[in-house]
């Protein structure tokens, strides 16, 4: 679990940023086709952290839910 990892720290190294984005961009990938460039931003709130990824897609893949 993130939280897990990052609580009591302020920030990501960049060897885990690139761990989370690998994992995201295969999720992401079932959803959506594009250019595989993301961008992570994290900042430290008031209540924990924002997370923010950013990427650009050029089409929204069609799926169906689970049975």
């Amino acid at each position: 679990m993130i939280t897990d990892v990052i609580s009591g720290r302020e920030q990501m190294t960049d060897d885990e940023k690139e761990l989370f984005l690998c994992d995201l961009k295969s999720v992401c990938a079932e959803y959506f086709d594009g250019d595989a460039k993301f961008s992570l931003d994290i900042t430290r709130t008031e209540r924990g952290y924002s997370v923010c990824v950013v990427f650009d897609a050029v089409r929204i893949k069609k799926f169906k839910k689970p049975r």
